[in-house]
């Protein structure tokens, strides 16, 4: 970009180089929570992982504020070309992997520290959310052409087994976002509590046909490994058995609870990432292309750098192939009143939800609720 009075060319700077870092210390949170009981005694640092996600981020984001500079041009082909960008995103998985066994270990009678139920319940939780940002880390990965990093995307599910969600999301969601054939994109007035289901058994439904439909095209068996759902499964088996025959079965209810928790999480985000917001149809009887208002977006700094800049989920939409480091801020992407941890605790709470969200639903369409994401029933 050149400046108009002085002609010259500025130098850009991309403040956030090396805050993209801190996504790949998520996983430190299991560490850290282990220390601060180990040094203080007080047990409620088990929790440390939903204090920081749910307390501590949305207070920096209000405090520190919104960040939507973008690169464009030479600058981000340079961006979305340079080495470090990848490897911040791959450092999330060997992360991911040491606090997980580190976990199973303390879950086991490790630690020398005696843990109640609620303690393991803290950590479960705390676990969990590691978990549900690795899919978001899977979500980066999963979008790349090179199959090294498609690899890498079902390595970062398995610890949720939510793998299935490298077929739907890809194939599924990308192509029918913000429309009712969508089991991702949430309607106003539902519930995050009917919606979570309502996606789980949509999605697995609908990569279970998709990835049907691709291997019978091929000519292949759906139960064969060539199917990315059966082998993400079995993946996400051989690393459960493997812990459980490391640490025994009293780690079985505490696997299965922080991947539910990850699930969940990143369920809420779906939830809130295309609420009440609905593609129109043409009159051709298609829909109208995916454009920057059918996803809503936060620029809010912090959680943008832990999360990969999903929350510039418009351009995401607009543009998947681009690497998260230069995705844009869209002045026609409906925006959150704040970042993404406050709006998980408020999806958390319907009534608040609506009253905060669905005035501005209507107000993105200028007050014709006709023109929005409205339940088959209502509508």
């Amino acid at each position: 970009m050149t400046d108009a009075q002085t002609g010259r060319t500025p130098t850009w700077r991309p403040v956030k180089r090396y805050l993209w870092m801190l996504g790949a210390i998520v996983p430190g949170m299991v560490g850290l929570a282990w220390l601060l009981v180990h040094l203080t005694g007080q047990q409620v640092f088990w929790w440390v992982g939903p204090m920081l996600a749910f307390v501590v981020i949305p207070v920096l984001d209000q405090l520190i504020g919104a960040d939507d500079t973008s690169a464009s041009g030479d600058i981000a082909e340079d961006l979305e070309n340079d080495p470090f960008y990848r490897w911040v995103n791959y450092l999330y998985l060997p992360n991911q992997y040491l606090s997980l066994i580190f976990a199973c270990w303390l879950f086991s009678g490790g630690g020398w520290l005696t843990m109640s139920t609620v303690d393991k319940i803290g950590l479960m939780v705390t676990v969990g959310i590691v978990g549900g940002i690795a899919i978001n880390a899977a979500h980066e990965l999963g979008h790349r052409r090179a199959s090294a990093e498609k690899r890498l995307s079902k390595i970062a599910l398995a610890q949720t087994g939510y793998g299935h969600f490298f077929v739907e999301h890809n194939r599924g969601h990308h192509l029918r976002v913000a429309t009712p054939e969508d089991p991702a994109s949430a309607r106003l007035d539902e519930s995050v509590y009917h919606f979570i289901p309502r996606s789980v058994l949509g999605g697995l439904r609908s990569a279970w046909h998709l990835e049907s439909v691709r291997l019978a095209q091929a000519g292949r068996s759906r139960w064969s490994l060539h199917n990315d759902i059966l082998n993400a499964w079995l993946l996400s088996a051989a690393i459960f058995a493997g812990l459980v025959a490391w640490f025994g079965a009293v780690i079985i209810p505490w696997l299965i609870g922080q991947a539910i928790i990850g699930v969940c999480l990143l369920e809420t985000v779906n939830y809130l990432e295309h609420y009440g917001l609905r593609r129109q149809r043409l009159a051709d009887g298609r829909y109208e292309r995916v454009g920057q208002r059918h996803s809503w977006n936060s620029d809010t700094l912090i959680a943008n750098v832990f999360l990969y800049h999903l929350q510039r989920h418009s351009d995401h939409h607009a543009n998947p192939q681009k690497r998260y480091q230069t995705l844009q801020h869209s002045d026609q992407a409906p925006q959150l009143p704040t970042g993404y941890g406050s709006m998980l605790v408020l999806a958390w709470c319907p009534p608040l939800w609506r009253r905060v969200m669905n005035p501005r639903v209507l107000a993105h369409y200028g007050g014709d609720i006709r023109l929005a994401a409205l339940r088959p029933v209502r509508r």
